[in-house]
């Protein structure tokens, strides 16, 4: 249960978050807040009262010309930029009025979303702006957004092949001191402060609040010309603390939500000392405005929402609503967990379980991820992957299996598909294949070599690089949207970090040299995501479509997963696919029906033109090697 907070609960649902509303002719300042508050404006140091409407709505309006000029909201005495400020000063401290039009790059009006019709035609990159580009000799722009217009950074993604990236959270964020820029700072950015204006750390300036929002803009302005969406992950679920946040500070105790406890204490679902109450309307609208701010004024592509289980079912169905009436083809998922209690009902909350009661909003399968290379719980225990006979009872391993063909299919009903066996969802939680984000790792533990070398303390290097392209083959076949943590297609390693948040940048960089010493790898990667990309049948985006044409065929060992992909496809040019995944450190023989086949994918190498044929011996039998993928079609 909740504990209610008496509040005046505002009636105008047309009502917009727009705090600070800039013309050459006037500046109108608006503020919620509790109706028995004493509320200004301080405007460069002069003091303007402000006037209690409707709704808890206080307003004044600075008339003339105020660009350039900053501002705090006080509410009973207490300093602000507000909750949704546009522009602010170093570290968030002050709200900036400025122009918007004046942040806008040459041709910004000219820009366009870089949006797939179906989610599952995207390939999803997830990157930090300082992993990606502190540790690149040739950068310009180190750790800051204008290093993604550079040359090198386009021309490796595009030749990686991935058509979206994930950019962890890149607004203003409270860990890293803007102040000193010169100084190693690092944090992933889960720590929000200012929702609505970009990071001051990844600019060239922090001290001028227009240069964030131009930078910004020029980044996504640079890979929208590269044909690459730009996905923002958003933290809505929680602040960076209670006392200091800028909710707190203008509306005490109304957007959080508190225990049934008696005294009530605030709710700790998130894992991070409170929660939102997404469920408030103030909160929900807060959480609509923001999502259509960063489409409108910086044409994000789409939004990756943190701990998604913390916030209420009928809040992402309205984000989902309001993003649709912008761009339908703009996409939406997030983690269907939270990191503790919440203090609504788990019925009320985007978990995964909920999401068929989410059309169009995707989740992260944890079921794929964990069957794989082992739970994220535990960085010791093998996973399918890292199997062997002395790894744990038959029953572990077929569960891991049935849940590998769950994810295989999307995570969507299928006949060949017993969820009972599956490790955590018990029922299929995806409507349609694109519910599902398939991954193997994320920036939020083990990348996957270190996780391999975790539960397989004496693994070398070539079985190494076996298992990982063996990973990513089940990822990058999944009939799901398929998602990748920047650097896996290097051979990353984080030193065996699980949680690296703030470790330094020896720990989270990558290493570019990498790129020509795992050669294999990378081309790996690039060849198998084209081969995804050319061969629409591993993308239905169709759940009848996926029970009809994906069929799993018997192996006698639960190490191998094979599966079919029948018939041919709206631009498919091959007739039948078949995948075979080997998990062993033995060869194995499957059978198949009987046709010859032509080899595109066999031991770590893709070969989508397919100079090697093979006809099936009497048996129906095809060989595949061990640790590695076979990709057979006829």
């Amino acid at each position: 249960m909740v504990a209610l907070m008496v509040a005046c609960e505002p009636a105008n649902e047309a009502f917009h978050f727009d705090e600070m509303t800039y013309s050459p002719g006037a500046t109108v300042f608006k503020l919620f807040a509790p109706a028995d508050a004493e509320c200004c404006v301080v405007l460069d140091g002069d003091s303007l009262p402000m006037t209690l409407g409707a709704d808890s709505i206080w307003t004044v309006t600075a008339r003339g010309d105020q660009k350039g000029k900053t501002y705090q909201f006080c509410v009973n005495g207490v300093a602000s930029p507000g909750v949704f400020a546009k522009a602010v000063t170093v570290n968030g401290e002050k709200g900036a009025v400025v122009d918007l039009r004046d942040t806008d790059p040459e041709g910004w009006a000219d820009d366009r979303h870089v949006t797939q019709k179906n989610p599952v035609d995207m390939v999803v990159y997830e990157l930090h702006h300082r992993d990606f580009s502190v540790n690149r000799p040739d950068a310009r722009y180190k750790g800051k957004f204008l290093a993604l217009t550079e040359p090198w950074a386009i021309d490796h993604l595009k030749e990686l092949g991935v058509n979206a990236i994930h950019i962890l959270p890149s607004y203003d964020f409270g860990s890293v001191d803007e102040t000193r820029p010169d100084e190693p700072q690092y944090n992933w950015g889960y720590d929000p402060v200012n929702y609505n204006v970009p990071e001051g750390s990844y600019s060239t300036d922090p001290y001028t609040p227009e240069t964030r929002i131009r930078e910004f803009k020029q980044m996504v302005q640079a890979l929208h010309k590269a044909g690459i969406g730009v996905i923002l992950d958003v933290v809505y679920n929680h602040t960076y603390d209670i006392e200091h946040s800028n909710f707190q500070r203008t509306y005490p105790d109304y957007y959080y939500r508190k225990t049934a406890d008696a005294p009530a204490e605030y709710s700790n679902g998130s894992g991070c000392g409170n929660e939102t109450a997404s469920e408030r309307p103030m909160m929900r609208r807060f959480m609509i405005e923001s999502v259509k701010y960063w489409i409108n004024e910086y044409h994000i592509d789409g939004f990756r929402f943190d701990l998604m289980g913390c916030h209420d079912i009928e809040t992402m169905n309205e984000i989902r609503k309001a993003v649709d009436a912008i761009d339908p083809t703009i996409f939406i998922y997030g983690e269907g967990w939270s990191a503790g209690q919440c203090a609504l009902p788990t019925g009320q909350l985007g978990v995964k379980a909920n999401i068929p009661e989410m059309p169009r909003i995707a989740a992260f399968s944890d079921d794929l991820r964990d069957a794989l290379r082992g739970p994220f719980s535990d960085d010791t225990k093998p996973g399918w992957l890292e199997w062997t006979a002395d790894g744990g009872n038959d029953e572990d391993l077929s569960m891991l299996k049935e849940s590998i063909k769950a994810g295989i299919a999307g995570m969507i009903q299928h006949p060949q598909v017993d969820y009972s066996r599956v490790n955590y969802s018990k029922e299929p939680y995806a409507l349609e294949p694109m519910q599902m984000m398939a991954y193997v790792s994320c920036h939020d533990d083990m990348c996957l070599a270190d996780r391999l070398r975790a539960s397989m303390p004496a693994i070398g290097e070539e079985e190494l690089i076996r298992l990982d392209l063996l990973a990513q083959t089940a990822v990058l076949t999944s009939q799901g949207v398929p998602f990748l943590l920047s650097g896996e297609e290097l051979l990353r390693t984080k030193q065996g970090v699980h949680n690296s948040f703030q470790s330094p940048d020896s720990i989270n960089q990558l290493d570019w040299a990498n790129k020509k010493r795992y050669q294999q790898v990378f081309s790996y990667y690039k060849n198998l995501i084209a081969l995804r990309r050319h061969h629409p049948v591993f993308r239905m985006g169709d759940a009848s479509l996926v029970r009809e044409r994906l069929e799993f065929l018997p192996t006698d060992d639960d190490r191998v997963v094979v599966f079919r992909l029948k018939g041919r496809l709206r631009e498919e040019k091959w007739d039948n696919i078949i995948v075979v995944l080997n998990a062993s450190r033995e060869q194995a023989r499957v059978c198949v029906p009987r046709a010859v086949y032509t080899v595109v994918v066999a031991n770590g190498v893709v070969d989508e033109l397919g100079k090697k044929t093979i006809p099936i011996n009497d048996r129906n039998e095809v060989t595949v090697a061990p640790q590695s993928a076979l990709i057979l079609h006829d």
